[in-house]
């Protein structure tokens, strides 16, 4: 288990261009920028690990704009609104 975190976009896509090759599984929580980040969408089709996207709050219940994620698209699932707990049951998806 490896633990990355960053605000920075372009951080983000290099990590994932890094591991997106070698690792079982990408637990990816991009906060606000899985709502307008088609980089970092792209970097997570392009990777062949399977990615689930975690949102600790539930997107759908906020402002219009975060009811859309770039992301989800190329995921092997969403995680949305279960807190912390959200991290823990995308883990076990990959066990």
């Amino acid at each position: 288990l490896h633990y990355f975190q960053s605000n920075h976009e372009g951080e983000i896509i290099d990590k994932l261009h890094e591991v997106g090759f070698s690792y079982d599984g990408i637990v990816l929580n991009a906060g606000a920028l899985s709502h307008t980040s088609y980089a970092i969408a792209d970097a997570v089709a392009a990777i062949e690990s399977p990615v689930v996207e975690v949102h600790i709050s539930n997107v759908f219940a906020r402002e219009p704009f975060r009811h859309h994620s770039c992301l989800t698209p190329y995921c092997d699932g969403l995680i949305a609104g279960l807190g912390l707990r959200g991290y823990e049951f995308a883990i076990q998806y990959f066990l």
